[in-house]
């Protein structure tokens, strides 16, 4: 009897044992990288964050924008981030906001926060900017902010900016850095790293110089949609919502950036509902008015013509509106193939982490419903289904809520087993994949863990 007791205890405690072990176990930082506190020839490192990423202000009143009070992010529908557009030329005018903070902590959500406490604590960095005096045997770090609603080969121009100033701060031409960069910003690396401050997107030629290839050591992209996103596209036909209203499409089709998020042409982003893929360009205007999206939405138009004085000054904006909606598309379809055709040798490696846990919009789908191609984008919304289609697997696929697992690795199909795509350049050095959604993979343990591996080993 006694010795039965033993076991039964001792069982019980191995199984408490277990769960403490289980329940309390993450990785030690602090003691994992302390070793690295007296390595003093680390490259300096530059965070790039991605869409919405970046706090914005009126430059002549000071007020913030974007996020804004608390108010404002729950109930406004940030009409004043609207660009204005040109007339003439079809460009963005200057509208006095600026880009002078990362989203560290905004309404209870820690968007950067996380990992710039992680490079500053365990990691050893110290925060630093263009133009400041370096200390001799310190890690620094330099976040790069920018205004995420502008063309990002504009914004990558500004990077080229930023990061030949930071060689000079160093006084060493030969200076390479290194890049962490989230979302969007890791499209900006990219391009960045291949043709510098170019604008190549005027042309569909794109002469690759690698300006930033000779001044960058490792890039590490977290949840960048390399070849796109259909959540992109859902934002642009529905807008985006946020706390109690939405960001409308009328205000996100003035910022070239989002138009650069859609899917590349080689993606089977759209499907019939026998699920059958239909040969249909993006990228090309017609196709947005023929299915009415976006600004070619009849309820969309009328509550732009709704904020004019006259039918004649609002008749006038929307026909500037849809040039520039199909300026934009053009130059959107030259970013995406501009990041997939094939470099010379000396492309670093692409280090990247993403989500693969959470079913993430993959491709929409048309069904004909009296006479009339309706769109729908998510399974439940299917009203006339084919039997024997699963259409979560057809429009759903895993990733993190924004970006599939397929366009985090530069690929256009889920099945690894099949070659990628013979037009898409990806220089893929190894991946991390975690359970984690799109704003929150900063956040986690494992990213973290291995972003400071990843930057501070020797390998």
């Amino acid at each position: 009897m006694k010795r039965l007791v033993y076991i039964v205890i001792g069982a019980v405690a191995a199984l408490l044992g277990s769960q403490y072990f289980i329940t309390s176990s993450k990785p030690d930082l602090q003691r994992l990288y302390m070793q690295n506190m007296a390595v003093e020839e680390q490259p300096p490192l530059v965070f790039i964050h991605g869409i919405l990423g970046s706090k914005l202000k009126d430059e002549m009143t000071d007020e913030e924008l974007w996020f804004g009070s608390l108010w404002k992010l729950l109930f406004d529908e940030h009409e004043d981030l609207a660009l204005e557009i040109d007339p003439a030329t079809l460009m963005p005018k200057p509208d006095g906001l600026t880009a002078y903070a990362i989203a560290d902590n905004t309404a209870g959500k820690d968007y950067y926060g996380k990992i710039l406490r992680t490079l500053e604590g365990p990691g050893g960095y110290v925060k630093a900017t263009p133009g400041q005096k370096n200390r001799p045997g310190t890690k620094y770090y330099y976040t790069f902010h920018y205004d995420w609603r502008l063309d990002n080969a504009i914004n990558a121009a500004h990077l080229a900016d930023f990061i030949d100033q930071i060689r000079q701060d160093f006084n060493n031409p030969e200076l390479k850095v290194d890049i962490v960069a989230h979302s969007m910003g890791g499209l900006i690396a990219r391009y960045y790293i291949r043709y510098g401050r170019a604008d190549v997107l005027d042309s569909n030629d794109f002469p690759v110089n690698m300006y930033g290839a000779e001044r960058v050591r490792r890039v590490i992209l977290l949840g960048a949609p390399s070849l796109g996103s259909v959540e992109i596209l859902n934002a642009f036909i529905d807008g985006i919502k946020l706390g109690f209203t939405r960001i409308n499409t009328e205000t996100l089709v003035t910022m070239p950036s989002l138009y650069q998020l859609l899917p590349h042409p080689i993606n089977n982003w759209i499907v019939t509902n026998k699920g059958t893929p239909l040969d249909r360009d993006i990228f090309d205007v017609n196709l947005w008015r023929r299915f009415k999206w976006s600004i070619f939405a009849q309820d969309t138009r009328q509550r732009i013509l709704s904020r004019y004085a006259s039918a004649a000054e609002g008749e006038a904006y929307l026909k500037t509106l849809e040039a520039y909606f199909a300026r934009s598309l053009e130059r959107a379809r030259r970013f995406v193939w501009s990041l997939t055709v094939a470099l010379p040798e000396g492309h670093p490696g692409l280090i990247v982490f993403g989500g693969d846990c959470t079913m993430t919009p993959a491709r929409i789908l048309v069904e004909e419903v009296d006479g009339i191609s309706e769109i729908r984008m998510y399974p439940d919304e299917v009203t006339r289904p084919v039997s024997g289609v699963d259409y979560e697997a057809l429009l759903l696929e895993p990733g993190d809520a924004s970006v599939t697992k397929a366009s985090l690795l530069g690929r256009n199909t889920l099945d690894p087993s099949v070659p990628r795509h013979e037009y898409v350049f990806f220089p893929l050095h190894h991946v991390f994949l975690l359970c984690e959604e799109h704003n929150s993979l900063t956040g986690n343990i494992s990213f973290q863990n291995n972003l400071l591996h990843s930057l501070l080993s020797l390998d």
